[in-house]
């Protein structure tokens, strides 16, 4: 389906598209679900990502090249980042940029570990994943593997703030009440990754709360959940 429009929320019980062009408000069955335009905010925060982003690599660069020559010596494989394909707003694809945290081959072994899969929905995550590296664990802890999508953020296909970017494969299985999460771009940190057991978080209440946040979305509350992820990495070692 199509995404042109950013006030384009579509939910119905049969499972119908419904698009809506002009309207601020959208009903969803059990729940109300509000998208209203904000254009002031939209410009100060991509104005916000830009600068942020832009000091971040620059403050970072000097770091990030020692960081990836360890992880490119660390298990002789190279190839220190890891791109893949994601669904950001509207439904448009973009490659999202990591430092890689995985075997070579992890994707290959995803379907030998389906059956230990400890979310529900599409997606796949589990605590002690073995295709993680001893450096990957150390990484993804501190989320240092996380700061290349500050590329991601500079160039326009993400933001600091905004429900995490799915797989294209995931939002295939997406009800429609879920694609409303692609109203706005993907960002590095948002409700669910502030949940204090965010891992238990079922997928319908993690949908949940990105909703929660596109109806929600403010620069205060942008900052707020930036502070309260900057703690959890910080005090908790917990990374994005």
């Amino acid at each position: 389906m199509g995404y042109e429009n950013e006030a384009r929320a579509v939910y119905t019980q049969a499972q119908k598209d419904e698009e809506i062009d002009n309207r601020t408000d959208v009903q969803f069955n059990r729940y109300e679900f509000v998208f209203t335009k904000k254009p002031a905010y939209d410009f100060f925060k991509r104005v916000f990502d830009i600068i942020c982003s832009l000091f971040a690599l620059v403050i970072l660069f000097p770091f990030m090249i020692i960081v990836v020559l360890i992880v490119a010596l660390s298990d002789g494989q190279g190839h220190p980042f890891f791109v893949q394909k994601r669904t950001g707003r509207n439904g448009k694809e973009f490659k999202l940029i990591k430092l890689r945290t995985m075997k070579l081959n992890a994707e290959c072994e995803l379907e030998n570990l389906q059956h230990k899969n400890e979310m529900d929905g599409p997606v796949f995550k589990i605590q002690d994943d073995p295709r993680i590296t001893k450096l990957g664990k150390f990484l993804r802890k501190f989320g240092f593997d996380e700061v290349p999508q500050l590329l991601n953020i500079l160039t326009g296909s993400m933001s600091f703030v905004g429900p995490r970017p799915p797989l294209p494969k995931e939002v295939e299985q997406y009800s429609t009440y879920d694609r409303a999460r692609l109203l706005v771009k993907p960002g590095l940190t948002c409700y669910w990754q502030v949940s204090p057991k965010r891992n238990s978080v079922s997928f319908k209440e993690w949908m949940e709360l990105d909703r929660k946040y596109i109806a929600e979305r403010s620069f205060l509350l942008d900052i707020k959940l930036i502070f309260l992820t900057a703690i959890r990495v910080i005090v908790k070692h917990d990374g994005c």
